[in-house]
């Protein structure tokens, strides 16, 4: 398959762009599959109510079909074709937080969406991008859009479109580079279908932003027992992972750097993963900084590209340094944990 590829801009009324959205929204329509920019990463979009559609989004990515998908919209009217009941308090975080980087889980409405949209499921899971050539494209399209990360599945997100075409060049319709993306890291996902609604996915939207809005949430169990079987689109299998072996540590840049000399002395090319405060203290074989511990979401927004940067160098192993779990820190130490495996040294043990 030929990919086409689009370079856009974000005046998507200007004659260039929109021609170019107008021929990606078509082939939606047809029912193929385009990867497009949103506020957090790159979505590869189908069409949600065509099982054809959607089977190639699993196909291109090599995602298990088991594994439910985010649907994206452009307006509230879409959301009402789409599913049973609008609760109150997601009204509320619509109001507060769309578009942007939250999806909300609704009882879906029968016959209206793909069932492999949902993984068979009775809920679905919506969000509304915050991304002028995203929001152009669903509207231009007529349709809601499927979407999870334009990655090959288990490697880091996609933040740019650079990323899409080393992943999925020949096996999608199209590529609109956008540019990069903003926040980095994948939206958060609030199950409101609960008494109590659930963070199954922290990300863009913090715990406390949302509860100063709704009031209380709670974390689903699965975010922090790797025994339990997590509940969010995009969360069920190994993600984020660079090709190298990646360990947290958690502990001071003094006790992984004597991880690092420690992996030299067995031979080993080491990477270390920090932030522009240390990484002129490492002597490691590559050291990357993803961004400013005294600005975590810069650190959000670097993630998956230093991640991939870590492919294109030659290391056998990374070493990676940890974040307090509050605010975006939930997302970022979340993805990094993924990416680890769960593997994490710390200092006192």
């Amino acid at each position: 398959m030929q990919t086409k590829y689009w370079t856009v801009d974000k005046h998507v009324d200007n004659f260039k762009s929109y021609s170019q959205i107008e021929e990606a929204a078509k082939l939606l329509e047809q029912n193929e599959t385009v990867a497009f920019p949103t506020e957090t990463v790159y979505g590869l979009g189908a069409n949600a109510k065509n099982d054809e559609a959607v089977k190639k989004i699993f196909e291109a990515k090599g995602r298990p079909s088991d594994n439910p998908l985010i649907v994206h919209i452009a307006s509230k009217e879409q959301l009402k074709d789409i599913v049973e009941v609008i609760p109150k308090r997601a009204e509320i975080l619509m109001e507060r937080f769309w578009p942007g980087p939250l999806t909300l889980i609704f009882k879906k409405k029968e016959n209206t969406l793909s069932n492999l949209v949902t993984a068979g499921l009775q809920s679905v899971a919506i969000r509304m991008p915050d991304h002028p050539v995203a929001l152009d494209l669903i509207k231009k399209s007529g349709l809601p859009i499927a979407a999870p990360s334009a990655n090959t599945s288990g490697k880091p997100s996609p933040t740019t479109a650079g990323h899409v075409f080393q992943d999925l060049n020949g096996k999608i319709a199209g590529i609109v580079d956008g540019g990069a993306t903003g926040v980095g890291v994948e939206s958060t996902v609030l199950d409101c279908t609960e008494a109590v609604p659930v963070i199954l996915r922290p990300g863009g939207i913090t715990k406390e932003q949302i509860e100063e809005a709704i009031g209380p949430v709670s974390y689903d169990p699965s975010l922090s027992n790797v025994k339990e079987a997590p509940k969010s689109p995009g969360m069920k299998y190994t993600h984020y992972a660079p090709r190298a072996e990646f360990t947290l540590v958690n502990g001071s840049p003094q006790f992984l750097q004597t991880l690092v000399n420690q992996s030299k002395a067995a031979g080993l090319r080491v990477g270390v993963f920090t932030t522009e405060e240390n990484a002129a203290f490492y002597d490691a074989d590559h050291v990357l900084s993803a961004g400013a511990r005294k600005d975590l979401s810069t650190v959000a927004a670097g993630l998956y590209d230093t991640l991939r940067k870590f492919d294109s160098l030659d290391v056998d192993r990374i070493f990676g340094e940890v974040f307090p779990v509050e605010g975006i820190g939930q997302a970022i130490m979340n993805r990094l944990t993924k990416a680890a495996g769960h593997r994490i040294v710390r200092e006192d043990e």
